[in-house]
């Protein structure tokens, strides 16, 4: 897994020219990228998301595209259509901006419940079907959507059958005021994206994501898993726990966690470590529960807490 580790760390250390003093928050993304999840990034306007997604296309030299989610865009508008060709007298295909590498829904809860439903068919098998024939998208490919908590007004917030379908939902936030300050002299000649290289190409990406498929994870740790998702279940604050999704994403996380540390095998810190961007968003809590201001958060650590932790001996001796 030394292959894996040693990509992570030459994209962490592109990507933080630009991203000053989110070390977590760009390990986080990498582990989507890496286990082939996809991304919801929620946060207050500024704090560089956008500028995230662009620096890891950036820095592995794949296709990226924007789409600023409004509410009159159609489906079309992201998945492509199909265009009348008057000289051949034929429709052809006009790809959208989905046929993408890395692909930016700014705002998505800004867009109609259809257009982000047109989203899911791609996040979910990597393909797209326009007027009856589908489409293969190109890999890696990878979804990072944001959407601004803030904003009430004029949005549609995402259903929970669609937020299952992101790998990981966390948030930048603000900077430490050092960060802020070194940010500051970055952007007195030019913003530091501008100058931002490749570092490594998409076939490495690709290369790493069939590596952390072959990561080990004991049956123990596979079980510790599975506690953890069984009790969100059983919660008394919670009014749906994480589904069978919520199993796989953990498994599949704590993998690519494990790679990004250099190890074949995953340790319980790995899904700890994990767990909080994995879970939070896949459970739903009870009205009095979020009046007495109980988050997912809050429950996932508490469990985490209480679950004992199984011992794994080293498998790399």
């Amino acid at each position: 897994m030394k292959n894996v580790q040693a990509t992570a760390k030459t994209i962490i250390k592109n990507v933080e020219q630009v991203i000053v003093g989110k070390r977590q928050q760009i390990v986080y993304s990498l582990v989507a990228w890496f286990c082939e999840g996809h991304i919801l990034l929620e946060d207050v306007p500024g704090v560089a998301k956008t500028m995230l997604a662009r620096s890891l296309a950036l820095s592995v030299g794949c296709d990226f595209k924007r789409i600023q989610c409004t509410p009159d865009l159609l489906p079309s508008d992201v998945t492509g259509a199909s265009i009348f060709n008057q000289k051949t007298v034929e429709f052809e295909f006009r790809p959208g901006p989905l046929f993408s590498n890395i692909l930016l829904a700014d705002e998505i809860n800004r867009t109609t419940p259809r257009t982000q439903a047109a989203l899911l068919e791609a996040m979910a098998e990597g393909r797209v079907t326009v007027d009856g024939v589908t489409y293969e998208l190109e890999k890696p490919f990878l979804v990072i959507a944001t959407q601004n908590p803030i904003d009430h007004e004029g949005t549609f917030p995402l259903p929970e059958a669609q937020l299952d379908r992101f790998l990981m939902k966390f948030h930048l936030g603000y900077p430490e005021m050092n960060d802020e300050l070194d940010m500051l002299g970055k952007l007195q000649m030019q913003h530091p994206i501008e100058t931002l290289q490749p570092v490594i190409d998409s076939n490495q990406i690709v290369q790493c994501q069939q590596e952390v498929r072959r990561v080990h994870v004991d049956p123990k740790v596979q079980s510790y898993i599975l506690q953890l998702v069984t009790q969100t279940r059983e919660n008394e604050h919670l009014s749906l726990g994480g589904s069978p999704r919520a199993s796989i994403a953990l498994f599949r996380a704590s993998q690519a966690l494990a790679a990004m540390r250099g190890r074949n095998f995953v340790l319980p810190d790995d899904v700890k470590a994990i767990a909080a961007p994995v879970m939070t968003h896949r459970v739903i809590l009870k009205p009095e529960s979020r009046l007495r201001k109980i988050t997912g958060q809050q429950i996932i650590g508490e469990l985490l807490d209480q679950i004992a932790v199984p011992v794994i001996a080293n498998e790399a001796s």
